[in-house]
């Protein structure tokens, strides 16, 4: 993967109104985030979507692995005044990888698997949904474990020789029992020790539909509705679910929008 000041577009947006100004600290690119700060009272519109904004003016968006090229963010005013914006948003090129040894019922699972799979997307898809008021993402998020990163976000998967979907997430290799640590602090909103592809599975809510899900884990230390901090151990990275050998794959969301945790993270840090 290209170091990620080859295709970040990094913005600081400003527009003046009357009611105030639009301030959007972002990463424009597919799979980036974006944190906004609006005049208090104000509605916030981004993909059909109400955004929510906190009193103070608060607000996150975020744009997917394959992301249109425009985006308009709409601005309502409370005096009823409409403003809308047209963010460009920069173009990745992504990786293929190939995975071979995979089980061939993770690949092409079973018919009697199917229901269990679409149970269990539907329980993390719920998960996701959630738009709480809390704003822990402000706070920053650090990487989870420190590793050799051997699988990158939006890569196209080719398992066992087929295409698959492709990867939304961050893999990092380290050993069996490695402690998992929460990237920033937030409410555990899924935590499954069997998950048919991602076998131990954790899901933090970051506030304001922003998540962090967890993959692969080998043990689980937290129940789902616990508040955590941001470092404190969730699990340990482990090798359950769809998977080759031990690794944690780290996803983030928001919403249905898929992130790339490291842009979110930022580089990742030396291993002691």
């Amino acid at each position: 993967m290209r170091p990620a000041a080859a295709f970040l577009l990094a913005a600081l947006l400003s527009a003046a109104s009357d009611a105030g100004a639009l301030e959007l600290e972002a990463d424009l690119v597919q799979g980036g985030m974006a944190r906004g700060q609006v005049a208090p009272g104000t509605e916030v519109r981004f993909l059909e979507r109400r955004v929510r904004v906190s009193r103070e003016g608060r607000f996150v968006i975020g744009f997917g692995r394959d992301f249109a090229p425009t985006a308009r963010l709409t601005l309502i005013h409370a005096d009823g005044r409409q403003e809308v914006h047209e963010l460009a948003i920069a173009r990745r090129d992504y990786d293929v990888q190939r995975i071979d040894g995979l089980p061939e019922k993770m690949v092409t699972p079973p018919p009697e698997a199917l229901a269990r799979i679409r149970r269990e997307a539907e329980l993390i898809r719920a998960a996701r949904e959630r738009d709480t008021d809390a704003e822990w993402y402000r706070a920053g998020f650090v990487w989870p474990a420190v590793g050799p990163i051997t699988g990158v976000f939006g890569s196209q998967r080719i398992l066992n020789g087929e295409p698959r979907r492709p990867h939304y997430g961050v893999d990092i290799a380290a050993p069996r029992g490695t402690p998992v640590k929460a990237p920033a602090a937030g409410r555990v909103g899924l935590a499954e020790a069997d998950l048919y592809f991602t076998g131990g599975t954790v899901l933090l809510d970051h506030g304001h539909g922003l998540s962090s899900i967890f993959l692969h884990l080998d043990s689980i230390g937290v129940a789902a509705g616990e508040t955590v901090a941001r470092g404190d151990v969730i699990g340990t990275l482990g090798a359950t679910g769809r998977v080759t050998g031990p690794h944690l794959d780290w996803r983030m969301n928001w919403f249905d929008q898929r992130l790339d945790p490291a842009l979110v993270a930022g580089p990742m840090p030396p291993a002691r």
